[in-house]
């Protein structure tokens, strides 16, 4: 399905900036967006925490001779100064946290369509239809629990549970993480607007526990602060890693909803590439170089997210990606990030 022109640019970054995630300032990186580059040296405006991805670009740089100036920023920060800076942006790739971020420069015409044998790599589920971008690595949404707070026979069956008044200070979210917002959107597009307001205020009358990122609430289950949250798998390995151990020995424990439900999300995070380098060869060489077996395996084995090219393993704390249950919604639609942003403002999840 292509990616569609739902929005406005000026609306998108007014919605960002009413959660208080202005765009990036242009002093924020004094190595990164120079107009000035010179042969062999890409500008990557990521999503992606230096922390995770740095080792990454150290590793292309090192194969390749190419230097990669990276800006870092959260996703919906990156995604709004996209659209701001327009056609005069200094930068090369967006390489976003999520698909929706994408879907959201995409349709404003800002990214070059990738060749087919680029995109061809990976499923047809975790890319454009249009070409215009395309997944790098996927990431499951689940429910984190304490077993300890919660047994296992009383999980919930769906993410619409949670706003029954037996989980009243007991969920743990972080509204203005990517990944929330784009989970949100699925529910706008799987099942309507109305339906997602209605979620989004039963969560908010619940006395939900807010937190700024995925890793508190993973690190606050696990400490038993609080019994369940919602996030993406890869952060339980993150967690047993900083701690030096396996996700296996952690405390906290991953709940995938069944039965195809909207909190089984699986999304991915993406590159897609400016058209301004869109006939750059080195530019073309990093986006190869996020889908070579050496990348993929990097995300399995030390972010801990799944694989989006065929004959790489996924980690192994988790079920194969193939044997999930997802909801029927198309990554290319999760574009409306602007709608979304306002409604879980208006919700008053986000102070």
């Amino acid at each position: 399905m292509p990616v569609t022109h739902r929005a406005t640019g000026a609306l998108l970054t007014a919605s960002l900036l009413v959660l208080g995630l202005a765009a990036c300032g242009s002093g924020g990186d004094e190595n990164a967006g120079s107009d000035d580059k010179g042969d062999k040296q890409i500008t990557v405006y990521s999503g992606r925490s230096e922390k995770l991805v740095a080792p990454l670009l150290e590793k292309f740089t090192a194969q390749t001779g190419i230097t990669v100036q990276p800006r870092y920023a959260s996703t919906a920060q990156l995604a709004a100064q996209l659209v701001e800076e327009g056609d005069k942006s200094p930068a090369d790739v967006f390489f976003a946290q999520d698909a929706g971020a994408l879907g959201t420069v995409a349709k404003r015409g800002m990214f070059s369509t990738l060749p087919e044998a680029t995109t061809s790599q990976v499923p047809q589920t975790y890319r454009a239809g249009s070409g215009e971008w395309v997944g790098v690595s996927a990431r499951a949404r689940v429910l984190i629990y304490n077993p300890d707070l919660v047994p296992a026979d009383q999980l919930p069956r769906s993410v619409f549970d949670l706003v029954d008044p037996a989980w009243k200070g007991k969920v743990a979210v972080a509204p203005t993480n990517a990944s929330f917002q784009a989970f949100v959107t699925a529910i706008r597009v799987q099942h309507g607007d109305a339906r997602a307001e209605e979620f989004l205020a039963g969560l908010r009358a619940n006395d939900p526990q807010i937190r700024d990122g995925n890793g508190k609430i993973v690190e606050d289950v696990n400490n038993g602060v609080v019994a369940v949250g919602l996030v993406n798998h890869y952060y339980l390995g993150e967690l047993a890693k900083e701690q030096g151990t396996t996700p296996e020995q952690l405390k906290a424990k991953l709940h995938f909803f069944p039965g195809g439900d909207t909190g089984a999300l699986v999304n991915v995070a993406g590159v897609g590439v400016l058209k301004g380098a869109a006939t750059d060869p080195d530019v073309q060489q990093f986006v190869d170089f996020l889908l070579s077996t050496e990348s993929q395996t990097y995300f399995a084995e030390q972010t801990f997210e799944y694989p989006v090219i065929s004959g790489v393993p996924g980690p192994a704390y988790v079920p194969p990606l193939a044997d999930l249950s997802v909801p029927e919604v198309d990554l290319n639609d999760l574009d409306t990030l602007d709608a979304t942003v306002t409604m879980i403002k208006n919700s008053g999840l986000v102070p």
